[in-house]
């Protein structure tokens, strides 16, 4: 029988088996895929190497650093851009207005300052009371679609916290005025690993851990304390931590309330389909990331791997990702054929590059992104996790604990379950 038994080999995963063993403790990672580091991980074709998205860290906690600065890495300065229908604006919009035509600026500063008052029920209001009617139905109205896969109305606000920058109407006339501003962005500087993408900085627990890969886990039952893997294999445990999907966890296991498997059932997260393109030009992208708030370009966010560490493409070379969200409410109806053309026609208006640049295009297709904050979702949420644990089960990570959090975060919720099941006094 195992001390800790551990569902899921990404961050908050290997985190808690970390925890486990300052612990003492006989610590299993359960991991479905063939190799360690969920969205963390990442692959190569021909010398490019990509991510599952676009990571990078700016963890302040000693336990995430402590881990994390084993590995070399170079820091880069927190600065993106947002493409708006023909034109590069620095990020965040409201406070960078100064490429736009008088009147357009005229237009929207005269919409902050009407901004209406009011109860905020949804993000929309949210919206509307932080940017004005014009300002909100330019950017963030639009950007919410295309990334949440929702409309603002249909969303709720507890999520928010500093992911959005409040407008401040002296940083808005001096954005629209000057183009030499100083950056708003919540935080000043990133790091990467110099080589391995972004999974080396997890790549210490990855060595530490006892992780069996291909173990898909079918079913869970707490009573007996017992987890069945896919081939009928069962793994006993004293303790389990679960870094899962919620809904997929209460999917595996008997004698759920029916109230309880309806709200999990309920819940649900984003898609993303990667479109990964390797570049025969050097540094093509006018910034390390950029957002896209075209409504004919699919992708919402597109980054350059390259440009995060020269180890990502071969010299002389670059390479950019597309990340194309959708879900149950909005599935994609694009084929795969039809998003890489739509990603290589953006590219191209965009101006970065042509298509003789290209060397290869490759898609990849992740089934979690982001859990969605719908109205009254974390009442739900918060019913369906607070009866798991009351079977003794420890929830940690993004999909665990079904909550906006970021490669930082997640470590310490892995950190933090291990703590509350095995208290450092124990």
């Amino acid at each position: 029988m195992i001390d800790l038994l551990i569902l899921g080999g990404g961050i908050a995963g290997l985190s808690a088996a970390w925890a486990a063993r300052e612990r003492g403790l006989d610590a299993l990672v359960l991991e479905a895929r063939g190799s360690a580091g969920g969205i963390l991980d990442s692959f190569s074709i021909d010398g490019f190497r990509f991510d599952n998205g676009v990571h990078l860290s700016f963890a302040t906690e000693p336990e995430v650093r402590a881990v994390f600065d084993r590995t070399p890495h170079v820091e880069h300065e927190a600065l993106c851009l947002c493409w708006d229908n023909g034109l590069w604006l620095r990020h965040p919009v409201q406070n960078n207005l100064y490429p736009l035509p008088v009147e357009e600026k005229v237009a929207l500063i005269d919409g902050l300052v009407g901004q209406p008052e009011g109860e905020v029920r949804t993000y929309r209001d949210w919206l509307i009371q932080q940017y004005g009617g014009p300002m909100a139905a330019r950017w963030p109205l639009v950007y919410t679609e295309k990334y949440w896969t929702l409309p603002a109305e249909k969303l709720g606000i507890d999520w928010i916290g500093q992911r959005m920058r409040r407008a401040d109407l002296p940083e808005v006339l001096r954005g629209a005025m000057s183009e030499r501003v100083p950056s708003t962005y919540y935080i000043s500087r990133m790091r990467y690993p110099r080589r391995g993408g972004y999974r080396a900085f997890i790549e210490p627990m990855i060595e530490a851990a006892t992780i069996r890969t291909g173990a898909r886990v079918a079913a869970v039952d707490p009573r007996a304390r017992q987890v069945r893997i896919d081939g009928g294999e069962v793994v006993g445990y004293r303790r389990l931590v679960s870094t899962l999907p919620l809904p997929s966890l209460v999917a595996m296991m008997d004698d759920v309330p029916d109230g309880i498997r309806a709200d999990a059932e309920s819940l649900f997260a984003t898609r993303v389909d990667l479109i990964s393109v390797a570049l025969r030009r050097a540094r093509v992208s006018p910034s390390l990331w950029f957002y896209i708030y075209d409504r004919d370009v699919l992708a919402a966010r597109v980054y350059s791997p390259s440009w995060k560490s020269a180890d990502n493409a071969p010299p002389g070379c670059s390479s950019l990702q597309w990340e194309i969200y959708s879900s149950c409410r909005r599935p994609i109806e694009a084929t795969i054929a039809e998003m890489t053309e739509n990603c290589l026609a953006a590219m191209e208006r965009m101006g970065l590059a042509a298509r003789d640049d290209v060397i290869f295009t490759h898609h990849k297709y992740l089934p979690f992104g982001n859990v969605v904050f719908d109205l009254g979702m974390e009442a739900r949420r918060d019913r369906v996790r607070g009866w798991v644990e009351a079977q003794g089960i420890g929830l940690a990570g993004r999909f665990g604990e079904w909550a906006y959090l970021w490669s930082n975060q997640s470590f310490m919720s892995g950190r933090s379950a291990v703590e509350r099941l095995v208290p450092v006094a124990a």
